[in-house]
Formats: structure tokens, sequence, C-alpha cells
């Protein structure tokens, strides 16, 4: 079995959301960015914190693991989110531009579904600050088929944390040890 992907939402996760006051963590750096679509007099804002770069990359160096950024993004997580972090060039997931008013139209997830089929039977950590219920009920029964799946979901007005991280090792390692056997694993990622 292949060390399993490694899902990376962006928003919510390296970019939290705003306080009530419109605050973010004085952990992050303010960026002004220039996403697919938009011009140079018409950039985005957004607030990243220096350190996830250097954590992510300690993640990604002990090879458990394969990054692929899992974000509405898409290849601009590749190209502006990830050297903002020092992070090398990272595949993503061509996720759709749905025309949706929640991020759960059908009561999860709505990337779920296109994540599952870009997986088919790989393993897979993914961190997004979005998962419902329906999602880690999906995790579970994905796992049960031997389809190794496990979520990490920050809380999205802090982001990421190293804790997370810390998970993701926790969850990855006994993988590289037993990967042809998914009966006996289990993965509550519950930091939040």
């Amino acid at each position: 079995m292949r060390p399993p992907y490694l899902l990376l939402d962006v928003d919510g996760v390296f970019i939290p959301f705003p306080d009530a006051e419109g605050a973010g963590p004085a952990t992050h750096t303010r960026h002004d960015v220039v996403p697919t679509g938009r011009t140079a007099d018409n950039p985005v804002t957004i607030w990243l914190n220096p350190a996830h770069g250097p954590l992510l990359m300690h993640v990604i160096r002990t090879g458990l693991v394969s990054p692929v950024w899992c974000t509405s993004w898409r290849q601009d997580a590749t190209t502006l989110i990830g050297p903002l972090l020092g992070l090398p060039p990272l595949p993503h997931v061509e996720l759709p531009r749905p025309e949706i008013t929640t991020s759960h139209p059908n009561g999860y997830l709505w990337k779920r579904d296109h994540v599952d089929a870009w997986l088919s039977d790989a393993p897979a950590i993914w961190i997004d600050d979005d998962f419902t219920n329906l999602d880690h009920e999906w995790a579970r029964e994905r796992t049960a088929r031997g389809y190794i799946t496990a979520l990490v979901q920050p809380d999205p007005h802090v982001g990421l944390l190293a804790e997370h991280l810390v998970e993701v090792l926790a969850c990855a390692a006994p993988l590289s040890v037993a990967r042809a056997d998914a009966s006996g694993f289990s993965c509550d990622a519950k930091v939040a």
C-alpha cells in the first residue's frame, strides 16, 4: 500500500477566518496575492503563518504521506500559497467550480464526492475545517472497506496548529509498519 495522500485545504486551515471583530491570529502575516481570474489592481488579501511551511516540510520529509492541495484555490495553492510558506510545488485535486451557496449542499462537504472519486482506493488523511458528521461517517465507512481515511479538522478561526500535524504523523506512522491491514486502523483526529 502506498503512503496516504495528505489532502490540504487552504481557507480555514492555512488562512484562518477573521473573528467577529475582523481580526486574525497574531501569528499570521499579511500578503496580497493575485489568484487566477483577478488582476494586479484587484488582489486578495490573505494572512499566513510563516511557521506552517517548516512544520509541513517536516511532515513531508518523513515520507509517511504524499501531500496534495485539496482546495478551491486549485493550482493557485501551488503557485501562490505554497511559495509564501516555502513549500515546493505540490499537486492538487482538480475540483469543479460549483455554483453553491453553502459548503454543505447535500449535508456534507461539497468536495467530498470529487475527492472520493479522485482517491479511488488510495488511503488519505484529509485536513479541512469544514467537515460535517456525514463526512466523518464517510471516512469511517471508507476505512471499514479497506480504504484508510482520517479527517483532521482545525477550528476555522484558528487554522492549522502543530498538534494537527502531530495527529497526521500519528495516523500515518502505523501505516508505514503494516500498510496491508486496514482492519485494525483507527485514527480519530480529535485536535480542534
